[in-house]
């Protein structure tokens, strides 16, 4: 534990950031269609805050080496809180687009310098527990930040105040709690090309849960709030699914280490297939049936990135696990971008429940990747795979972190001999 206690500042200001980041999110979605905005508007807005995270994925290291971790810090959480309040001064959806990219860009960069201080605080001995504080961290303040919203209101000023308030108050802890300021960690080599051979399906995963994974994070409180559910329903509604994901990642790790990934990948995508259906048929029914097939929806939907991270580090040579890892986040990024806006386009043409159809259909074509790739390639043998890994899609930092926690052999099956060939 002492070798933990000077990291606790900086896990405190990841858990108030993390917190705040997911309140943001729902409170957009549903303050934006409290005020009238078309589902469209409210995409448009999710598309911009993933634009801006891109934006802020690639150009943080420069900021970090200009003026040090507390300065970038510093500067982007003052940014994203007076964008915050900046918000409900000025009600209109093109000054929200703009600042929801600025806020995406500041919250790329805060995530990435928490997680490259964390990175370089934590010893060998201390990096698993590091990890498993910080993803029981990322799970409990976003699912508890989403119930400030019926505890204070959707409307009016407070919940704004209080968002900024968080933010703000992330700086106490990384002011006064840590005295050093690491070197900046050197640029990540993005070659997108090369882990485009390494693993195909891994690729496509990642733009494919991308789409479907932003839209569902931007866009379900709108659906929620549209099939009559109130506010402390929809904040259940997200929650849940956030929760449901939580649970299942380890156990659909784990039988992903002892089964072919891409079997497990089949299995899991084809239950949030059916998931999602269940949803588009289930809208305007009783909530606690929606509660109940959200929360499926979600143990299926949510640890797909990981689990094609996963097979792609299985292909991957010695030393590669970082690189894939950043440059899967990138092509996540490239999904999520599209994601909110063409989702939300799709449910202003044909109705808040084509949010779950629109997700489906793109599942299933992932599906039909996942079947061509198992009939062109061979899986990883047993022995050449690598344990499971859990992976945020909070910065290209955090397969840094990952990399010696409690998977130390990432790059075990590499250590035995040359990459398996792609699949």
């Amino acid at each position: 534990m002492s070798s933990i206690r000077p990291l606790i500042p900086l896990l405190l200001a990841a858990g108030i950031l993390l917190g705040g980041n997911g309140l943001q999110g729902t409170l957009i979605a549903l303050r934006g269609a409290q005020e009238g905005f078309a589902p469209s508007t409210i995409g448009l807005m999710g598309t911009a805050y993933f634009c801006g995270f891109l934006v802020g994925c690639l150009a943080i290291s420069r900021m970090m080496k200009a003026v040090g971790h507390v300065r970038a810090f510093s500067a982007l959480a003052a940014i994203a809180s007076a964008g915050t309040l900046l918000m409900v001064l000025m009600i209109d959806p093109v000054v929200w687009s703009a600042i929801r990219f600025v806020s995406g860009f500041c919250f790329a960069g805060l995530f990435t310098i928490i997680e490259a201080w964390l990175n370089s605080g934590a010893s060998n001995d201390s990096r698993a527990r590091v990890l498993a504080l910080y993803r029981i961290i990322d799970i409990g303040s976003v699912t508890g930040a989403q119930f400030l919203i019926p505890a204070i209101g959707a409307d009016g000023f407070a919940i704004f105040a209080v968002m900024s308030i968080m933010i703000t108050l992330s700086l106490v802890p990384v002011s006064l709690g840590d005295r050093s300021n690491p070197a900046p960690p050197e640029d990540v080599k993005l070659d997108l090309a090369r882990v485009w051979r390494i693993s195909p399906l891994g690729a496509i995963g990642c733009i494919a849960i991308g789409v479907t994974n932003s839209a569902f994070r931007t866009l379900s409180p709108v659906y929620a709030e549209a099939i009559g559910m109130s506010v402390a329903d929809v904040v259940v509604f997200v929650s849940v699914g956030i929760i449901g994901g939580a649970i299942m990642q380890y156990p659909l790790g784990t039988l992903s280490d002892r089964w072919d990934r891409r079997l497990v990948l089949l299995m899991t995508t084809s239950c949030a297939l059916a998931a999602a259906l269940a949803l588009a048929l289930a809208g305007g029914t009783h909530p606690a049936t929606n509660f109940i097939l959200v929360f499926v929806f979600g143990s299926f939907a949510m640890p797909l990135f990981s689990l094609s991270a996963a097979h792609a580090n299985d292909r991957a040579g010695k030393g590669e696990f970082v690189q894939v890892n950043a440059a899967l986040m990138l092509f996540y990024s490239f999904g999520a971008i599209g994601g909110p806006f063409t989702a939300s386009s799709v449910m202003q043409l044909f109705g808040p429940n084509f949010l779950f159809v629109f997700t489906a259909v793109v599942y299933a074509v992932f599906i039909g990747f996942i079947l061509y790739r198992m009939g062109a390639r061979e899986g990883v043998p047993a022995e050449r795979r690598g344990r499971f890994t859990a992976l945020l899609r909070t910065s290209t930092i955090f397969a840094r972190l990952a990399k010696r926690g409690g998977d130390r052999g990432a790059d075990r099956g590499a250590d035995k001999g040359p990459a398996a060939p792609p699949d």
